[in-house]
């Protein structure tokens, strides 16, 4: 993403996890933005991750990027999202460790995005409740490949975004996870899942977000 960016290897359950932490000269917030899919690759340097990670530092952030197990330096075996939350609330205790009690929003992308829910909900049972939620291609619901994803719900100011040309995670499974918790969901017309020449529209749905 830049040349600022450190890499860092904790220690977690399943052996090394790698973060790569981007600190913010004047940080009024952490973000922590997780990444798509280990097994069909999915890494913390995906487009749509780093355009994440980007915007958070845009708007004062510090951001950590950790890569899921088997990927990069991060060792053990793909979980379903199981024990990836487990790695993630490693990573969220080094932020807190390292960067004190800002304020904690949590970003994710399509698996990263459901990894984010179940993280958010772990979160807030700990008594440490994330600031605010921003997801992009949310993993719910059936979707190619055999594979089902119980997105949990989240807080009702969280920022959906998604692309009516998904053709990974169909519109219709988020809107239907998305219905009954009355979440709005923002449509990007005219993006497919990995939001090829649609990237600057989360950045700027983003800001416009944080505006108010």
């Amino acid at each position: 993403m830049s040349s600022r960016h450190e890499r860092v290897l904790l220690d977690g359950p399943a052996g090394k996890v790698e973060v790569f932490v981007e600190p913010h000269p004047d940080a009024a917030g952490i973000a922590l933005v997780a990444h798509p899919h280990p097994l069909f690759g999915g890494t913390a340097d995906n487009k749509v991750v780093t355009t994440l990670a980007r915007a958070f530092r845009e708007l004062g952030c510090a951001t950590l990027r950790p890569s899921f197990r088997g990927v990069g330096g991060s060792e053990g075996e793909h979980d379903h999202g199981f024990a990836e939350t487990d790695d993630l609330m490693d990573v969220h205790a080094y932020a807190r460790q390292r960067f004190g009690g800002l304020p904690m929003f949590l970003a994710g992308f399509s698996f990263g995005a459901y990894v984010t829910t179940r993280l958010a909900g772990r979160l807030a049972e700990a008594g440490d409740p994330a600031r605010r939620l921003v997801l992009v291609g949310t993993a719910a619901g059936r979707v190619p490949g055999a594979r089902e994803y119980g997105a949990e719900n989240v807080p009702a100011d969280t920022l959906v975004i998604h692309g009516n040309l998904d053709e990974t995670v169909p519109l219709a499974n988020v809107l239907a996870w998305a219905e009954p918790q009355e979440l709005p969901v923002v449509l990007v017309p005219g993006a497919d899942h990995f939001f090829h020449r649609k990237l600057h529209v989360i950045r700027d749905v983003i800001h416009r977000a944080w505006k108010h």
